[in-house]
């Protein structure tokens, strides 16, 4: 965990950001400085993020590269029709593995025989639709090459939640929420729409200046949207297809937080909104993006 120190030398008080890393059986200290004040709170995310490419640039960035130009090197020797048929396998695990966590009660098996081959499974006919539908909008998130604003996040909320929440589908909440088993609390639903736009800003510059790490980026888009929490319900499904869209937007393979290991996700989610520390939920998915490509490396 990252922590920010504030340390007195003779009469003047300095402000360094601190981290503990055990390699090898070891601890390693790193620390860095920032200043006599703390800057505001844009300004320290980008410290942040410079101190944790710092420490991680070894571990993880280089492995990262390693899997784009592997993943690269495989794509340019397969047909398309092979890749076409990757993409969809990719689809119903994806869309088994997200709904699920959400609650949804197809499991694999039932969720191929629908997507594949048409054949509805003996389940609630809302768990049916609500396979169809994110699978739909699987494709057309990753068939998408605009920006991202505020009406394509809604368009793809709409069409998500449309056959069977039809009264919150493609709007923001109107109501504060709780997280049920989660010590985090979302902000008042009054703050949603401006929260959001400055959450736009942030992306849409993240996309265009490339300052983060395209992983990186997808990750922290991920856990800045699901924070806001600004829809009613689906919060985590348009999260996890945001952060796949980046991915796949910089062609690097897209990433399925697997329900069997959803424990791990949630905690690493809630721990990095307590304790405001964006790197708990970072590392999280930097460590399962590279167990999850572990052929590419």
């Amino acid at each position: 965990m990252v922590y920010i120190r504030k340390k007195k030398e003779r009469e003047n008080y300095y402000y360094y950001m601190e981290h503990s890393q055990r390699i090898g059986g070891k601890i390693k200290k790193y620390s860095k400085y920032i200043g006599k004040e703390l800057p505001d709170d844009e300004e320290l995310e980008m410290v942040y993020s410079q101190f944790f490419n710092e420490i991680y640039e070894s571990t993880w960035i280089d492995k990262l590269d390693t899997i784009l130009i592997n993943y690269g090197n495989e794509m340019i020797d397969i047909p398309k029709v092979v890749i076409d048929k990757s993409i969809n396998d990719f689809s119903i695990r994806f869309t088994y593995n997200s709904n699920r966590i959400e609650g949804n009660t197809l499991k694999l098996r039932d969720t191929k025989l629908l997507l594949e081959d048409g054949l509805a499974p003996a389940k609630k006919m809302d768990d049916i639709k609500e396979t169809e539908a994110h699978q739909k909008v699987f494709f057309d998130v990753i068939e998408y090459e605009g920006e991202i604003d505020e009406d394509t996040l809604l368009k793809w909320h709409y069409d998500l939640l449309r056959d069977t929440q039809f009264e919150i589908a493609g709007t923001y909440r109107k109501h504060n929420v709780a997280i049920s088993g989660s010590e985090f609390t979302p902000i008042h639903h009054v703050e949603v729409e401006v929260a959001m736009q400055r959450f736009f800003d942030w992306l849409n510059k993240g996309i265009t200046e490339l300052i983060l790490h395209p992983i990186e980026l997808g990750a922290l888009a991920h856990l800045k949207l699901v924070t806001i929490h600004p829809f009613s319900d689906g919060n985590g499904r348009i999260s996890r297809l945001l952060m796949n869209w980046i991915f796949n937007r910089y062609n690097f393979p897209m990433l399925i937080i697997e329900y069997k290991r959803r424990a791990s996700y949630y905690s690493a989610l809630e721990r990095s909104q307590t304790k405001k520390q964006p790197y708990i939920f970072i590392s999280y998915i930097f460590r399962n993006y590279i167990k999850a490509n572990q052929k590419y490396q």
